[in-house]
């Protein structure tokens, strides 16, 4: 799916075409995986409308913006409207935090929602049992969300999809491999606990974006969710090697016991960047996060791409 690959253009079956295959709202526009979604939508000559929270100017013939309401409720009555184009949009993709979407399901209703592909996180498997009460909160929030918007889907006639990704990464935007690399460019080194043989398998953000057209696409599937994962599984410390050879650096690999983690992470909190970093996330080195994909393979082609680091990825 990178490289050379041809853009997904829209299905052209008469199934398809009932539900406008050219038109589709996103949800989560501006974010890194809709940062990644909009110019694969708009190179297969999808007619985008583009929902943030943020005013965002500018219009194009291929992506029209619309801010969200804000509303504490779901409700139709607080809905800008919307060109005669896009009062019809059968097809959504949410790429917006998954517990976001329930406060808009009065904007989707209203738009005669039909289908909808939506983001969730592995992180509901590999947090539920995290000792840090954050991240168990974390996995309890997307549980529930997921059941709120499957419910949601049941009671409304609406198809849905749940894509689940492991470590996101990419453009120098994510909140993973970027934050490891600013860490490295600061301090010259990375602290890893143990051995930090845990395997992981990032992903990259363009493949998520390709995955989420890829299931919208594909009508036979419905009322699924599958786990998303990177192309190749390799060890947390081979992850960080390869981000010191992206930065053309020699790698610093620096062994430290688990209570300097801790002490390490009191005295880094009260700086905005590191304040969600915990001594959890040093135990989790060890502890392997791979999640088979299969099955999405098989559904709807999904084939990403190994761990390959360009300096696009790098934050500068």
């Amino acid at each position: 799916m990178e490289g050379n690959a041809k853009p997904l253009a829209p299905a052209a079956s008469p199934e398809n075409r009932k539900l406008q295959p050219n038109q589709v709202g996103v949800i989560g526009a501006t974010s890194l995986v809709g940062t990644c979604l909009l110019p694969l939508l708009s190179q297969a000559s999808w007619q985008v409308t583009a929902f943030t929270r943020q005013a965002v100017g500018g219009h194009g013939d291929a992506v029209k913006w619309q801010q969200l309401p804000i509303a504490e409720l779901p409700s139709s009555s607080s809905i800008a409207p919307l060109p005669t184009r896009e009062k019809h949009l059968p097809l959504w993709i949410c790429v917006a935090p998954i517990w976001a979407l329930p406060e808009h399901f009065g904007l989707l209703e209203t738009h005669n929602a039909r289908r909808v592909v939506v983001l969730s996180s592995t992180s509901l498997f590999t947090k539920e049992n995290s000792p840090g009460q954050a991240e168990q909160a974390l996995a309890h929030r997307l549980t529930a969300a997921e059941a709120q918007v499957q419910a949601w889907a049941k009671n409304h006639g609406i198809e849905w999809l749940i894509l689940r990704p492991t470590l996101i990464y990419g453009l120098g935007l994510d909140k993973n491999i970027a934050e490891i690399t600013r860490f490295i460019r600061r301090f010259g080194f990375f602290p890893i606990f143990g051995k930090a043989n845990g395997l992981r398998q990032p992903i990259h953000a363009t493949d998520v974006a390709k995955a989420c057209v890829a299931a919208l696409m594909k009508i036979e599937i419905t009322n699924r969710s599958y786990n998303i994962s990177g192309g190749e599984i390799i060890t947390y410390r081979e992850m960080v090697s390869r981000i010191f050879s992206t930065m053309d650096r020699k790698c610093r690999l620096l062994p430290v016991p688990l209570w300097v983690f801790r002490l390490t992470v009191l005295l880094l909190r009260p700086l905005p960047r590191y304040r969600q970093w915990t001594s959890t996330m040093a135990e989790r080195m060890n502890h392997d996060l791979v999640f088979d994909h299969s099955d999405a393979t098989r559904d709807f082609n999904f084939s990403p791409r190994g761990f390959l680091l360009s300096n696009e990825d790098i934050p500068f």
